[in-house]
């Protein structure tokens, strides 16, 4: 099977979508000749023209409202948020709008738009371009939630959006655009909702989202070394949650860490632990520990910035403590 880097998988997704149904464009800022400042879409406005792949100017408010409109109206857009940290100038349209109109209308409308941005610190772009914001969006019923983990994940999860008559919000981690990983040529679509196992073990269960599925991958092979050997999950969607796999892991292991790049208050890491204690309680021998971002602004400082988010070797210590017995308080 060939490799390929997490953003050709992308533009593989988009391509053959588009190619497969004349309803799919994509809007948002340079995503024409510039294809993106990550050069994730490069290429495609040459096959598809620009009356498919529509730059737009700095105004998120407004593309984003010509996108619910579109697919309120048989299209199928692929909205380009260039950071996910302006996800914020989008709520309104995002969540008052897109999410909520299918319910509004007794069901007679859908929104089959799909929202790809992305996240993550530690590439030095300062507070109000590194932040991981799925929590936001998770929130909000009738949107579904996305986050792969490698370029096989992004090819997959992005199709499976593209069909869905939903609005989906797809989160793609900075870092990993040059990243590779096999890919099949022939065409597959990942499910929402359906978990991937991807390091089997006995004696702690690492669940991890997007680049901290690699994190717990790392801290699994550290900890091998020691003899504790680490189940890995990549729950794939946030929502739909794979609450059944995560819940047969955690009941043969009886130790769980949940890691996100999101901040740890009140976000992706507290709803599944909280999850695994209302379940899995008496299964447990101690307590779900959550690791997420530091609660403050990602600093642009390297030195700091690289201490605000979860490492093999924090996730690999925690386990160390989980499985002693030792008590350990959560910052």
């Amino acid at each position: 099977m060939r490799e390929i880097t997490l953003s050709q998988a992308v533009n593989e997704a988009l391509a053959e979508e588009m190619r497969r149904d004349e309803r799919v464009f994509i809007i948002g800022e340079d995503v024409a000749e510039a294809g993106t400042p990550f050069k994730v879409l490069a290429g495609l406005v040459e096959e598809f023209g620009t009356g498919r792949v529509v730059d737009t100017p700095i105004a998120e408010p407004g593309f984003m409202g010509i996108a619910v409109g579109a697919a309120m109206t048989g299209t199928r857009p692929v909205v380009d948020l260039m950071f996910g940290d302006f996800i914020y100038l989008i709520m309104d349209q995002l969540c008052n709008q897109a999410a909520k109109t299918h319910y509004m209308s007794g069901g007679k409308l859908n929104v089959p738009l799909v929202l790809r941005t992305n996240l993550g610190a530690t590439r030095r772009s300062a507070a109000q371009h590194s932040q991981s914001l799925q929590a936001l969006v998770a929130h909000i019923p009738g949107l579904k939630v996305a986050m792969p983990s490698s370029a096989y994940e992004a090819k997959g999860l992005m199709k499976t959006a593209i069909r869905d008559d939903n609005p989906v919000v797809i989160f793609e981690d900075k870092l990993m655009y040059q990243d590779k990983a096999p890919v099949p040529e022939e065409e597959y679509l990942i499910p929402f909702g359906e978990a991937n196992i991807k390091r089997e073990g006995t004696d702690i269960t690492l669940i991890g989202t997007s680049s901290m599925v690699q994190v717990a991958e790392k801290a699994a092979e550290i900890l091998a070394r020691e003899g504790i050997e680490a189940e890995v999950i990549d729950p794939r969607t946030i929502v739909p949650l794979d609450e059944a796999t995560l819940l047969k892991s955690v009941r043969k292991t009886s130790r769980a860490i949940v890691i996100d790049e999101g901040h740890q208050s009140y976000g992706v890491t507290a709803e599944i632990a909280s999850r695994i204690n209302e379940k899995a309680f008496y299964h447990l021998d101690a307590p779900v520990l959550r690791m997420g971002a530091m609660d403050v602004p990602v600093p642009f400082s390297p030195a700091l910035e690289d201490v605000t988010v979860p490492t093999p070797e924090g996730v690999a210590e925690n386990a160390r403590r989980l499985m002693s017995g030792e008590m350990i308080h959560a910052a």
